[in-house]
């Protein structure tokens, strides 16, 4: 049975996070089911706007059907693409602010046609937007060994993917490796001695995060976050695994820590050196919230303003 009901990680924080303007122009970069641009939409004016993003075109079909709200304007493309989109709706530098909410859906995960899941037969696809791209068995099926290995480690940090990567290119020479199981399966005979977790799931997460081109799309986004926002406009960001919070983190350090001023500089050429942002800091779900919501348990929020 396929599910809609999506449990939004550290809702209240990430939308507090945001510093609502009532009559404010919101980015909510990755709808999902709508639960954070709801959130958003209720403490907004009939003069505020809402723009939603999602590569996802079952996202945007739940949302056409769920929400019936002028303020909300539905764009189905991936939040990479939010430069150029926002720039023809002459809004740049006029948003203040943009939620991205880093995490693969419940609906994503418990449907099994997805390929998301290593709990479930399905098709090894993978991808979040159906409509253009490899799908996963298509990539294993072209890749060679120490491609997909470097992918597997890159972006998994699965120490055995060298070991995985062999295993895969070996189980192709007698059949086609089409399904989730067969991959959760054989990374299985791999990887041992996993308690807390499935032995799949950094492979599951390297060959997805691959396939989707996500950590070049959040560092694309986050740069482009630069000319978005209007002075004092926020980023808050929920990522739910290393990579991702460490892109995250090493963007608004560099772009709101205060470079060191030469020797003898004017005092009023210190306006030259002002940085982007300001770092407002992080903060974990709280133990409520993880006890009743396991997903939020590696869930990071990172939170940073606009300068003026």
């Amino acid at each position: 049975m396929i599910s809609n009901h999506h449990q939004s990680v550290m809702f209240k924080e990430s939308i507090d996070a945001l510093n609502l303007i009532p009559n404010g122009i919101y980015i909510d970069a990755t709808f999902g089911r709508g639960g954070h641009s709801q959130g958003i939409l209720d403490q907004l004016n009939d003069k505020a706007q809402l723009i939603a993003f999602d590569q996802d075109l079952s996202a945007i079909e739940y949302a056409k059907e769920k929400f019936n709200d002028p303020r909300l304007t539905l764009i189905h493309s991936p939040f990479a693409q939010m430069h150029t989109i926002i720039n023809e709706m002459g809004l740049n530098g006029k948003i203040n602010g943009i939620l991205m909410d880093l995490g693969v859906s419940s609906p994503q995960l418990d449907n099994a046609q997805r390929g998301f899941s290593f709990n479930a037969e399905g098709p090894l696809d993978m991808r979040m937007d159906q409509t253009s791209g490899l799908s996963a068995a298509q990539w294993l099926q072209a890749a060679n060994e120490e491609e997909i290995a470097n992918v597997i480690y890159q972006f998994g940090d699965e120490k055995k993917s060298r070991h995985i990567a062999t295993r895969i290119k070996k189980f192709q020479l007698e059949k086609p490796l089409e399904t989730t199981l067969q991959l959760a399966n054989l990374v299985s005979d791999v990887v041992r001695g996993q308690k807390k977790k499935h032995p799949a799931t950094r492979t599951f997460q390297a060959i997805r995060i691959f396939i989707n081109q996500e950590l070049k799309q959040l560092s694309d986004t986050l740069e482009q976050s630069k000319n978005l926002l209007a002075p004092n406009g926020r980023l808050s960001i929920i990522s739910f695994h290393s990579i991702e919070d460490r892109i995250v983190k090493r963007f608004i350090q560099k772009n709101s820590r205060q470079k060191s001023l030469p020797k003898g500089l004017p005092i009023a050429n210190q306006a030259l050196e002002k940085m982007p942002f300001k770092d407002l800091g992080k903060q974990s779900a709280s133990k409520e919230e993880i006890s009743h919501n396991k997903r939020s348990r590696s869930a990071i929020l990172r939170v940073a303003s606009r300068n003026s």
